[in-house]
């Protein structure tokens, strides 16, 4: 599996735990940025990254700010992007497991690396999507693509 990493300043930290993280797990990686702890701004990181999950060059996305909020609102604006905060067990599973979510983004000034590690685990771990979900999920890609 391949996976796309990214950051501001305030996920720089817990960005370079994950990767030697996922590293160690045997996935692929390419780390979009932030390269260090100095001031940026998150959408110049996270744009990229969640175009090349949408383009399909990768499975998968974990992004990182201070609150999880920033890189998840830019997530969202990707067309073909389903992105959410893993700020808990279950919704980090629940993700990918009702609504196919491809990009998990956490807030590196409010968790733990070991409960971020432990909800990546989950996310990547989750159950393929059901029927009901792909249903709700094609409404939502129907809307997507209305303009106005």
């Amino acid at each position: 599996m391949k996976i796309a990493l990214a950051s501001d300043h305030a996920g720089f930290e817990m960005k370079e735990v994950i990767k030697n993280f996922l590293l160690e797990k045997g996935f692929k990686i390419r780390d979009f940025g932030a390269f260090s702890a100095e001031s940026v701004d998150y959408p110049d990181f996270g744009f990229p990254a969640a175009k090349a999950v949408a383009r399909g060059d990768f499975d998968r996305g974990v992004f990182f700010c201070g609150s999880g909020n920033g890189m998840n609102i830019v997530a969202n604006k990707v067309k073909g992007v389903r992105s959410a905060i893993g700020y808990d067990d279950e919704v980090a599973y629940l993700a990918a497991a009702d609504t196919g979510c491809r990009i998990l983004c956490f807030g590196a000034r409010f968790m733990e690396v070991e409960d971020v590690k432990r909800r990546i685990e989950k996310w990547i771990g989750a159950s393929p999507l059901e029927e009901r979900h792909l249903r709700r999920i094609k409404k939502i890609e129907r809307e997507e693509n209305v303009s106005g």
